[in-house]
């Protein structure tokens, strides 16, 4: 028999496949389309201190190979995604849920866990490092001093488990330098990646850009993306404590797409541009393929071939 299993922090999940924040996560009707699906959990859309109506539209685009967006984080507030997981956990004692949250600056980061705190929420939060769509915000994830500042601060003030959702990064020195700062403190995880921030593309029948917000710059996510969210998944499991999992995210839209993150070291995966084109069915296809693969490769878990990745000698 195959398994698709996995742990994170040693929560079972019955799959290794989820949805990705801010993809069929905006509020309790898309959450229950994706629990009641064959995804392994849910998590949330980042929930701000307050509700956000986000950048105006059009804000996303789907293109040949993946898509564009500037959603500049639309989302209910923290606390309606807190209400909402609490009432499904209690339906769904042994699950594991993940709530996503992301602040402005450290203290509206510190004030956010501690409403998680407050909750009583017993499943995993991931704090959005990353969201390179909000005009006037620098992403915090290419701030490294800010990043290690923001970690021992909210360390201090929160024991609970906790992940962060990163940006790609593109030189072998910043995963180093990442790397020996996320190793410092007790992360559950990390993400990696978040879309490529501001990207541009274009119709060329109307000479325009395709999106509103920031005059037509957004994230880009899908196929463009797969080769660079590899290359962190791989780089941050060759350099991080084993005790820090690894969640790969970024253009999986098939098996062999889940099979290549977890052969470069990701313990679960999550799916934005395809489930967003294609739904909440998505992880049913994707678990099938995933399983065709190991089958025929003669692998009964993930742990027979993660992080096992090869190289020529």
């Amino acid at each position: 028999m195959v398994s698709t299993a996995t742990s994170i922090a040693q929560k079972k999940f019955d799959n290794c496949i989820m949805n990705a924040s801010g993809v069929w996560c905006y509020d309790e009707k898309e959450l229950l389309e994706v629990d009641k699906s064959k995804a392994a959990s849910f998590v949330t859309k980042s929930g701000t201190l307050q509700a956000r109506k986000g950048n105006p539209k059009p804000r996303y685009f789907e293109t040949n190979f993946g898509s564009i967006n500037s959603m500049g984080l639309p989302n209910q507030g923290l606390e309606y995604y807190l209400d909402f997981v609490q009432k499904i956990q209690q339906q769904n004692p042994n699950k594991t849920y993940f709530v996503s949250c992301t602040g402005f600056n450290v203290q509206e980061d510190v004030l956010l866990l501690e409403k998680v705190e407050n909750s009583g929420f017993k499943g995993i939060v991931e704090l959005n490092l990353s969201c390179p769509n909000v005009p006037g915000k620098p992403q915090t994830g290419y701030d490294f001093e800010t990043v290690d500042m923001i970690l021992k601060t909210v360390f201090e003030n929160y024991e609970g488990l906790l992940g962060v959702k990163l940006p790609p990064y593109f030189d072998i020195v910043h995963f180093d330098q990442m790397a020996k700062i996320l190793n410092k403190y007790p992360l559950t995880y990390v993400n990696s990646v978040n879309s490529i921030g501001n990207g541009l593309y274009i119709d060329d029948a109307q000479e325009k850009v395709v999106i509103k917000p920031k005059n037509g710059f957004g994230g880009i996510g899908g196929d463009y993306i797969k080769p660079t969210a590899l290359a962190n998944v791989h780089a941050f499991y060759q350099r991080l404590d084993p005790k820090i999992q690894i969640i790969g995210t970024g253009g999986i839209k098939t098996g062999r797409d889940v099979f290549e993150h977890i052969l470069c070291g990701a313990s679960m995966v999550q799916v934005g541009t395809a489930l967003m084109k294609e739904g909440p069915g998505v992880f049913e296809r994707l678990t099938h393929e995933l399983e065709m693969i190991m089958q025929s490769k003669g692998y009964e878990k993930l742990d027979d071939f993660k992080g096992k990745l090869k190289y020529i000698e």
